[in-house]
């Protein structure tokens, strides 16, 4: 079969389970280049290539959304450094708002656990007790 693999090889090649190759075809961002007489997905070296660039792009913190864009890029004639930017600045303020919520949520645990410290000799737990009375039960 030379440099033609199956899915589950493709898959393995890339460190992946084969049901994300197959989400991967169902959302249309990788085909296989042909069937065999086995009626067996068979992918050639640009499947390979381009899992590795999705799986690349999605490390980075791309969205799968986003991939489809940088691929249809990627594939075009012209390489649109502008929405590159765009996709990138987008990623970049989600990224750092969910820290923001990160550094929140840190910072609320750590205070519950002051909390818990200085008050469990009392026999009742006050962040219980709050998140009780926060919930209305």
């Amino acid at each position: 079969m030379g440099t033609f693999s199956t899915i589950g090889q493709l898959a393995k090649d890339a460190n992946v389970p084969t049901s994300t190759v197959r989400y991967y075809e169902r959302v249309c961002l990788l085909q296989p280049e042909r069937r065999s007489s086995g009626n067996y997905r068979v992918y050639g070296p640009a499947a390979r290539k381009r899992l590795r660039f999705i799986r690349a792009a999605q490390a980075t913190g791309f969205t799968l959304d986003d991939v489809t864009a940088l691929l249809s890029f990627r594939d075009g004639m012209t390489a649109p450094c502008q929405e590159v930017q765009t996709l990138i600045e987008e990623r970049l303020a989600d990224t750092e708002q969910r820290l923001a919520d990160l550094q929140h949520v840190q910072s609320v645990l750590k205070a519950s656990l002051k909390l818990c410290r200085r008050n469990e000799r009392s026999g009742r737990c006050r962040v219980i007790d709050d998140l009780s009375a926060t919930a209305g039960s």
